[in-house]
């Protein structure tokens, strides 16, 4: 293409009434260029100079472009421990893949991604079950600035009042489960029955239901709330399911809520030793603990275009898979950053 050479200091466009039309390309297909050049960076529909090193967006200080492109997430934070009778909440859940999120929420937006950039990712574990001792809250998942609040744990007289979460734990015959965090997850199921030595604790809540209250009977538990099935890996699996609640005098609980939450327990009155029957919360899928049992840890799946290589810290246990024109990287424990290329 010729170029032509303005020699005339000023250039007077005052009387046009349209635009100029700027070179313009991918990220890719930059040239080298020359101090003073410029382009629209079609990548990110950005305009862009060249100063005596590298390309900058105008306004900022930044060497190259801030993002680079988007990823889809998942990040769901550990479940609740479940308590004597009440549920463990499921570990709260955010995406941006599909068309609804936790709580019954809308997807959130894809987050920017930055090439040789540092971010953040950590796997909520799971929160310790107790009976007749204290249970405890999951720990949070974390993407770069994406948190989601460990489910809260089910509560008893054994527990401290921390049943709050990101879904709720489940409540015993005297307190009313906790509240699960908005756009995260439910609350757990409310008061359950209480009659002489006979006690109903109620479900925790899940990523897409509120735990379920419990009957007005002896050995009539509540149910988990249930979780929410996403796709991100390519097949639907269903994540953050609460804990079922657990009751005293029969032989079964609480059904855990789909989605990994753990099924509660039937206390026998005068059993020895006093063991819990129920199940935990499910690892990896973030699930309440039933009765006295364990919360299932977290997850962070990111999902994001199959040109880009990323590069996990040691302190991760990560997996990388392909589906269509995407990869998909699966965190499963551990505390790191994580960068792209």
């Amino acid at each position: 293409m010729a170029t032509n050479k303005v020699t005339t200091n000023v250039i007077d466009m005052s009387g046009n009434t349209g635009g100029l039309v700027w070179a313009k390309g991918t990220s890719a297909q930059r040239p080298t260029g020359v101090a003073g050049d410029l382009r629209l960076n079609t990548t990110d529909g950005r305009l862009e100079y060249k100063d005596n090193v590298d390309w900058k967006r105008f306004s900022e200080g930044a060497a190259s472009p801030s993002v680079d492109f988007q990823a889809d997430f998942l990040v769901i934070a550990g479940g609740g421990g479940g308590s004597r009778y009440g549920g463990g909440g499921a570990g709260g859940l955010r995406t941006s893949f599909g068309s609804t999120s936790g709580g019954g929420a809308s997807n959130e937006s894809k987050i920017d991604v930055g090439l040789s950039t540092n971010y953040t990712v950590t796997v909520g574990a799971g929160g310790a079950g107790g009976n007749r001792v204290a249970s405890y809250n999951g720990a949070n998942s974390i993407f770069s600035t994406l948190t989601s609040i460990g489910g809260g744990t089910g509560y008893a007289t054994y527990s401290p009042n921390v049943k709050d979460g990101g879904s709720g734990g489940g409540g015993d015959n005297s307190v009313a489960g906790g509240t699960g965090t908005a756009n995260q997850g439910f609350n757990g199921g409310p008061t359950g029955y209480g009659s002489g030595s006979t006690y109903n604790g109620t479900g925790g809540g899940g990523a897409s239901q509120a735990g379920q209250a419990s009957g007005t009977t002896a050995g009539t538990a509540g149910n988990g709330g249930n979780g929410l099935s996403v796709s991100i890996t390519g097949a639907s699996v269903a994540y953050a399911g609460g804990g079922g609640g657990s009751d005293y005098e029969t032989s079964a609980g609480g059904t855990g809520g789909t989605g990994g939450g753990g099924n509660g327990t039937g206390w026998q009155n005068g059993a020895t030793p006093e063991t819990p029957n129920g199940t935990t919360g499910t690892v990896n899928l973030g699930g309440g603990g039933g009765g006295a049992m364990n919360g299932g840890a977290g997850v962070v799946i990111l999902r994001y275009p199959n040109t880009y290589t990323i590069t996990v810290g040691s302190g991760l246990t990560s997996s990388t898979t392909t589906d269509g024109s995407d990869k998909v990287t699966s965190f499963t424990a551990g505390t790191d950053t994580i960068s792209f290329s």
